[in-house]
Parts: C-alpha cells; sequence; structure tokens
C-alpha cells in the first residue's frame, strides 16, 4: 500500500492469514503461522518475520484492516494523492475475498466495498464546498495482453473456461487493444480502456460487479475458482474547490476566482496467484498464467 506525497511517500506491508477452509480441516491440516502476541510479526517454524500489520490467525481482527491500512489512503484522495493498494499472495491465500474484487451490491466485506462506501460518505460531506466528478475503470492483464472489463464489446471475451485450461479470445476484430503508454511527463496511461462516469455508490459497485463477472477464472488444485489474471480497479476523483467569493463594497459577490482543481487516482489491484505449479497441477496455458510477470502491471499500480 502506497501513498506519495513528498518525503511522506512509503510503502507499507499488511499480512492477513486467513483460516482454515472446510478442505483443509477435512485433510488434516493445521496452522503453520503463528503470531507474535502484541508484535507485528509472525512466525513459521523457527523464521520470524516482521511486518507493519498483521491480521487474523490471533492477532489483529481482519475487519481492522481497512480502518488502519487503507482509510488513510481514501482521506489522502481528497487531498490530491495518489494511492495503490494491491493483494499478493498464492493461489487460494484470499486475495479475491480480502479485497472484495467479486463483491455484490449492498455487501460491505472486502476493501474496496469499504472503500466505495468511505469514499461516497466523505462526498455527501463536502459536497456544499466541492464540486466532484468520479470515473472508474477496469482491466485485467492475463499472459501479457490488457483486457477492458467494462468494454461492453468484450465483456463476453476472454473467459477461461473452468477446468481445460483453454482461454478465450482477447479481443474484438477491428477494435484497437488497450495499450500501456509512458507520457513525456512520466505518467502512465491505458490507451484505449473504458473510463465510466459514476455518481452513486451503487454505480459503481454495479461497474465493479459486471467487469468481475467478465474476468478470467479456472480452475487448479489448489482453488477451483482461481483468478487467473491481475485485476485492476482504478477509481479516479476530481474535485474543484471554490475559493471564498470576494466581495464588493455593496455587498454582493463578486465573480469567483482562484479555483482549486484537484485529481487524484486510487488503484486497488488483485493480482493473480504467486504459486509454485506443482503445487496448482497447472500446466500448458494454465501454466503461463501462473507465470505472468507481475512488472507487467507495476508501472499501472504506480501511476
Amino acid at each position: 500500500m502506497t501513498m506519495e506525497h513528498g518525503e511522506d511517500c512509503c510503502v507499507k506491508v499488511a499480512v492477513h492469514a486467513r483460516p482454515l477452509i472446510g478442505d483443509e480441516k477435512l485433510q488434516g491440516c493445521k496452522d503453520c503461522v503463528t503470531v507474535v502476541p502484541g508484535k507485528p510479526q509472525v512466525q513459521i517454524g523457527t523464521h520470524s518475520f516482521t511486518f507493519d500489520h498483521v491480521y487474523g490467525s490471533s492477532g489483529t481482527p481482519s475487519t481492522a484492516m481497512f480502518d488502519e491500512c487503507v482509510a488513510p489512503l481514501v482521506e489522502g484522495l481528497f487531498q490530491g494523492y495518489n494511492a495503490t493498494v494491491l493483494a499478493y499472495g498464492q493461489t487460494g491465500s484470499g486475495k479475491t475475498y480480502t479485497m472484495g474484487t467479486a463483491c455484490k451490491e449492498g455487501t460491505h466485506v472486502g476493501i474496496i466495498p469499504r472503500a466505495m462506501a468511505a469514499l461516497f460518505d466523505k462526498i455527501e460531506k463536502l459536497k456544499n464546498q466541492v464540486d466532484f466528478q468520479l470515473r472508474v475503470s477496469f482491466i485485467e492483464i492475463l499472459k501479457e495482453e490488457v483486457r477492458d472489463l467494462l468494454d461492453p464489446a468484450t465483456v463476453a471475451a476472454g473467459k477461461v473456461e473452468n477446468g481445460n485450461g483453454h482461454a478465450g479470445k482477447l479481443s474484438v476484430p477491428g477494435k484497437p487493444p488497450v495499450q500501456i503508454r509512458e507520457g513525456s511527463n512520466g505518467v502512465i496511461t491505458l490507451s484505449g480502456s473504458t473510463e465510466v462516469h459514476v455518481t452513486t455508490q451503487k454505480e459503481m459497485t454495479t461497474c465493479l460487479e459486471q467487469g468481475s463477472l467478465s474476468r478470467a477464472t479456472g480452475s487448479t488444485n489448489m482453488n477451483n475458482q482461481s483468478s487467473r489474471s491481475h485485476a485492476i480497479f482504478t477509481i479516479t476523483l476530481e474535485q474543484m474547490r471554490k475559493a471564498d467569493p470576494i466581495m464588493a463594497s455593496d455587498g454582493m459577490p463578486i465573480e469567483e476566482m482562484n479555483d482549486d482543481y484537484l485529481c487524484a487516482k486510487l488503484h486497488l489491484v488483485d493480482l493473480a496467484g504467486s504459486e509454485r505449479a506443482k503445487r496448482t497441477g497447472s500446466d500448458g496455458l494454465r501454466f503461463k498464467e501462473v507465470f505472468t510477470s507481475t512488472e507487467d502491471f507495476w508501472p499501472l499500480a504506480t501511476s
């Protein structure tokens, strides 16, 4: 998780140790990670690892994850700071659940829906002082190709059928592919991707839900419904703050001057599983999906 603002720019790492799932309990699996009481530290065997935050498995409750790690980043959007939150881990570790990428409308489980709720709560408080515009984009990177999950022409394309390792078509004939470009000022842009203007939390949730349904998934030995791509849900917040009107001698306001414009982006990233192919039983196209480099998405996540 990062917040970019001068000297305070940093990367913070939080570990979420999920509980055992039903299949693991049936197989007799036991927790191999323990949390050191009172410290953001986990122990695996004789090795200890320290992080900025540790959640779950007797550590801090996972419900505190958003408040401690993400809420300050949402708040920073209103000050013009870009931020990125990403989930990294092997298949079945709970990345998609933790991020809330596949959430349904009305649910507040996961970082993305909580971020949406916090964003619109803040906008509601400031709407009389500031004009806001919100845009969202949702793309995935699958086998080094970028797919636009919000483009109506491609929502049905690129679906990976569970179990057979066959990737669907990634583009529509005649339509230019989405391209990652870097401007002269160093800003990374997605040429050809769809940006949807939204005004309500429901509209934003609909974009997330529809895009998630189009995302490539597949079955592995470790997860029956495994995300096979890097997915990046981006919220762009534009705001126009009006300066106090200059008053004339007769008490009437003169034309407002010095409008203050801010634009910031929050990238919410759900990475593909990072795991050993032997554990997942991946081969052929599935093997290539697993080893798609995280470098493919990193310029986007830090723009």
